[in-house]
């Protein structure tokens, strides 16, 4: 299988929330489109430095140990909740940041909450079970 691409957008959260609260008339909601590689290897988001501060995320007390392609072991801080959008499916999560990563990560954990999958003969990701998102009524 092939390297797979995908567009999801990125926003931060808490603005999500406060735009919400005040019917729209909060700051803007910063938000960015990227360009993504799916890698079920990798457990969640993974962004850049300059993208956490571009969409204003501040990292916590939350930290991620990871071990990386080349085998070394590192710990690395995690932002604050992140919204990822894939056309009509979002999910919330928080990112892990590696400071010098060059490619975003959408990992296994928002692509399983966001229902889909890998479609390896089109190198590409769909919903796993249809084209619209499958919404749960609590």
């Amino acid at each position: 299988m092939g390297i797979v691409y995908t567009d999801i957008t990125l926003r931060n959260a808490t603005d999500v929330v406060i735009a919400r609260r005040e019917n729209g008339k909060a700051p803007e909601i910063r938000q960015t489109t990227v360009r993504a590689v799916v890698d079920t290897g990798s457990a969640t988001l993974v962004i850049n430095e300059a993208l956490r501060q571009q969409l204003g995320l501040s990292t916590g007390g939350t930290v991620y140990r990871a071990e990386l392609a080349d085998g070394s072991k590192r710990t690395f801080s995690c932002t604050e909740p992140i919204q990822i959008q894939w056309k009509d499916r979002s999910m919330i999560c928080e990112a892990v940041v590696v400071p010098s990563a060059t490619t975003v990560l959408l990992g296994a954990i928002p692509l399983e909450a966001m229902d889909l999958i890998i479609n390896p003969a089109a190198l590409e990701i769909t919903g796993a079970h249809g084209d619209e998102a499958l919404h749960k009524i609590y």
